[in-house]
């Protein structure tokens, strides 16, 4: 099966993918019993809390490690641990936006806030508005993230840039000064002053140093315990990952979501779900982040449910022919192939609003 899915991800034209030269479109609704439904909607406060400390004992892991054995290869994989992480608690600041990390509400948007999204300058309320308008006009002209899905295929010269521009800081120091326009309300918006380390979080007009407050205060905690343990130097470590490492897995993610696919109308091939290694699921997709197709389907699915819906679907053939593809190895060479099997440029597979999500 996963194989069959993989080609079919790779070649649109594959058997898998198309009968009599038209896509085939199954009723993944129908796959599904009411309560199997029921039982992949249900929020586990205990898998909320494990997955917030798992991140955070990462983060911790990979600073001891430095702090042990302190050398230029742990300082690397640190980097790449923590950058990763970092894109891990955008993923419960996604998860809050869905109401899907705690049951209660109040809870939710707290631990989504304080304990995910500030230390990483972010901010839940926002990036609700903003990523719930992406769901409910997925590839229209509705769109907010539009443009994010239609970069890609590049060329291999291009895609090198672009690391190098996010391993080197470039794109951590833009993100830096178009946040602190956002948050301040320093002079005129650029296009993409609203962009963030997961998605864009438009404030409305909203702007002041309040909206620092959070950022201040959570990464002020972090670097006290630092300092309490005696290693404050440590804290360098998650600066340079937000400039650097998570710039790049941010990216990687982004590309694999919604680029490059084979038919914008059609719900099983306009989002991709990437079967992740487990050093992948390490070092660029945390937290199940890499079952984007699934979660399209059904949003409020908690993250850690989505490879069951993934395993049900699959296993009843609803997946024959879905944007599924092993490994994000494979992705990044689709998305510098610069033209790719389903064109090319900004409005490359755009649909109009009209045309409904």
């Amino acid at each position: 099966m996963e194989a069959s899915m993989d080609d079919a991800a790779a070649d649109p034209g594959a058997a898998g993918g198309r009968a009599g030269g038209t896509v085939r479109t199954v009723d993944w609704r129908s796959a599904l019993s009411p309560e199997e439904r029921r039982e992949l909607l249900a929020v586990d406060n205990w898998r909320g809390w494990l997955s917030i400390a798992l991140d955070w004992g990462l983060v911790a892991a990979a600073m001891a490690g430095v702090a042990v054995w302190p050398n230029v290869l742990t300082v690397v994989l640190a980097l790449f641990v923590i950058g990763a992480r970092q894109l891990g608690f955008a993923v419960m600041m996604h998860e809050a936006a869905h109401q899907t990390l705690f049951a209660n509400r109040r809870l939710n948007d707290f631990a989504g806030n304080w304990l995910c999204a500030y230390p990483i300058w972010a901010d839940l309320h926002p990036y609700r508005r903003y990523h719930l308008k992406h769901h409910a006009k997925n590839w229209t002209d509705g769109d907010p993230d539009l443009d994010l899905a239609t970069k890609f295929p590049v060329s291999p010269a291009s895609l090198r840039r672009k690391i190098w521009r996010d391993l080197s800081g470039q794109v951590g120091w833009k993100r830096v000064k178009a946040v602190l326009r956002r948050d301040l309300g320093w002079g005129a918006r650029r296009p993409g002053d609203t962009a963030v380390s997961f998605g864009k979080t438009a404030r409305r007009g909203e702007s002041g140093w309040r909206n620092l407050r959070g950022v201040v205060v959570t990464n002020g905690i972090l670097l006290g315990i630092l300092a309490l343990l005696g290693h404050p130097e440590l804290y360098a470590l998650w600066v340079v990952a937000w400039f650097t490492t998570n710039s790049l897995v941010t990216r990687i993610r982004s590309i694999a979501e919604h680029n490059m696919v084979p038919d914008p109308t059609d719900e099983l091939r306009n989002s991709r779900t990437t079967l992740a290694r487990w050093w992948e699921r390490l070092l660029i997709a945390p937290n199940r982040v890499n079952y984007h197709l699934e979660h399209h389907l059904l949003m409020t699915v908690p993250f850690y449910r989505l490879p069951r819906m993934h395993r049900l679907l699959a296993e009843r053939g609803v997946l024959d022919g879905a944007l599924v593809s092993r490994g994000y190895l494979g992705v990044l060479r689709q998305a510098a192939s610069r033209a790719g099997s389903w064109g090319t440029g900004p409005g490359a597979g755009r649909r109009s609003a009209a045309s409904g999500p």
